[in-house]
């Protein structure tokens, strides 16, 4: 056991947010997300949301400060309209890192993107659109 990890973070969790460098990315995935045939590397975190898994993740990894973006929404298809989920991440973020812009990658663009994630995080979501890329930036502490 460690003082300051969050207790919704796995060790198996932990280890990834570790190996992963600069600019690597990690998916967070709702339950609707084809996590297992996509990931290079799978973290199941069955039984737990979206919203308190980027909140953890967040008390431990930076944002890449050197990209306009380093939050990526699945953008909505058709006539969807816009999930209130987002905003909740938005104030999670911006408490983490600052006012931080997002941005919304086209559903397939995105499956593309999930598949050279360096992780994809399994989760029990059920909002839809509550995928989440997110791009790691530097540890300066």
């Amino acid at each position: 056991m460690l003082k300051g990890i969050p207790n919704i973070i796995s060790p198996e969790l932990l280890k990834i947010l570790d190996e992963m460098g600069h600019g690597d990315e990690i998916v967070i995935g709702d339950g609707n997300f084809p996590a297992a045939s996509n990931a290079q590397r799978l973290i199941r975190c069955d039984g737990h949301n979206v919203p308190e898994l980027l909140d953890a993740i967040l008390k431990l990894m930076p944002l890449d400060t050197y990209v306009d973006s380093p939050v990526m929404l699945m953008q909505t298809t058709k006539d969807d309209p816009t999930p209130t989920i987002w905003a909740e991440y938005q104030e999670i973020v911006d408490k983490h890192n600052g006012a931080t812009e997002m941005s919304q990658i086209e559903r397939f663009a995105f499956y593309d993107r999930a598949k050279t994630a360096y992780a994809i995080i399994a989760t029990s979501e059920k909002a839809l659109y509550a995928n989440v890329i997110l791009k790691k930036g530097v540890v300066v502490e």
